[in-house]
């Protein structure tokens, strides 16, 4: 029995900061939203957040339909927090996820329709191999120039995400266009899309992300390259006097995490769009960052961070069709929850919390630049 309260405890004090920064944004959200009822048709109604989030969790978990909506939508953001959680544990910050992303659907997509004709087995695979290897190539660019110039990688990640979106967009239009549609896009998929399993639109990308999970967690914490990946991190003049040199660790592991970033893509791509077109939006990527740092870069975590952002974009429809309560709301509450994260002194002050080490792992890592250590 004490053993399982020492567990509790140990687990509590690491949830705690995300729980209680997701339970602040949400009392923040419903101020918004009593604010904002006074303004709009609904008129002033102080219980109109309870009946709020009581749809947006019926849209999320209420069915077998929301549950499974929920789970798409958390499929993309699991791989995309585990890139931001990898480069993390080195001491990286891959802001780059949103471009790999696109270069690993905009891969997948283009491989998916020419081997649309094929057995489903091999157009599935070569695809997802494609969108991994698109986003783990774009990846390791700034990874290299980390390494080898001390160029940071949120500089060079940011420039990558613009200059791969205006790329994807010109060879779409002038170079794998599939003629027979009006606007540019590329060809169908056919055989190349993720099979349903479940339902309508569980497809296997989501037990493909939980795989990961586990698959990248088991790396992290078992093998020789994790650890050296986590050293890195922590220290890495320490690292390269063990033997351990950042020179090779740095560009590998931000070409795992473009990997990681780009089979977002390509699920998201094989499962749910089925075609890439010039606009196509890349905010998993994005959304991403806020996933790996509630989830405290731990694959488990970001397990769990993931559902509950799936479960935002899955419900957010049905609560704005019963209360009103547009969409939007749900872009309040992720900027809030990502704040009281980075600013976890508020959340400490709020609740009056002083244990130590509360703070979150790879918060400092947005801020910090170690460009200089790495090289020798």
């Amino acid at each position: 029995m004490s053993g399982a309260r020492a567990r509790l405890g140990s687990w509590w004090r690491l949830a705690q900061l995300p729980v209680l920064a997701i339970v602040l944004a949400l009392v923040i959200a419903a101020a918004i939203i009593i604010v904002s009822s006074a303004f709009t048709g609904t008129g002033f109604f102080p219980l109109l957040p309870l009946f709020a989030y009581g749809a947006l969790f019926a849209g999320a978990f209420a069915s077998d339909i929301a549950l499974n909506n929920t789970l798409v939508a958390a499929a993309p953001l699991m791989l995309g927090g585990l890139a931001i959680g990898l480069g993390f544990k080195a001491g990286l910050f891959n802001i780059g996820v949103a471009g790999q992303f696109l270069a690993g659907a905009f891969a997948s997509a283009v491989v998916g329709a020419a081997l649309a004709q094929q057995p489903v087995a091999l157009a599935v695979t070569a695809s997802l191999l494609a969108a991994g290897a698109a986003g783990a190539a774009l990846a390791f660019i700034p990874g290299w120039l980390k390494a080898h110039t001390g160029a940071h990688e949120v500089v060079t990640t940011i420039m990558l995400n613009n200059a791969t979106a205006l790329l994807l967009a010109w060879a779409v239009t002038d170079l794998v266009r599939a003629p027979v549609f009006t606007f540019p896009r590329t060809g169908e998929i056919g055989n190349s899309a993720l099979p349903v399993l479940l339902g309508r639109n569980l497809h296997l990308g989501v037990p493909l992300a939980l795989i990961t999970i586990f698959a990248v967690r088991w790396l992290l914490e078992r093998t020789t390259l994790g650890f050296e990946i986590r050293t890195v991190g922590a220290n890495p003049n320490a690292a390269r006097y063990a033997g351990m040199p950042p020179l090779v660790i740095v560009p590998l592991t931000m070409a795992l995490s473009g990997l990681l970033g780009g089979l977002a893509g390509g699920i998201q791509m094989l499962g749910v769009i089925g075609f890439y077109a010039s606009g196509i939006s890349a905010s998993v990527g994005f959304d991403s960052i806020a996933v790996a740092l509630l989830g405290r870069s731990d694959p488990i975590g970001i397990l769990f961070a993931a559902i509950l952002f799936g479960a935002f974009r899955a419900g957010a429809p049905l609560m704005q069709i019963t209360t009103s309560v547009p969409i939007e709301i749900i872009d309040i509450i992720q900027a809030l929850i990502i704040l009281f994260l980075a600013a976890n002194l508020i959340v400490r002050r709020v609740f009056r919390l002083r244990a130590p080490g509360l703070g979150i792992e790879g918060a400092t890592t947005v801020t910090r630049t170690w460009g200089e250590q790495v090289r020798g």
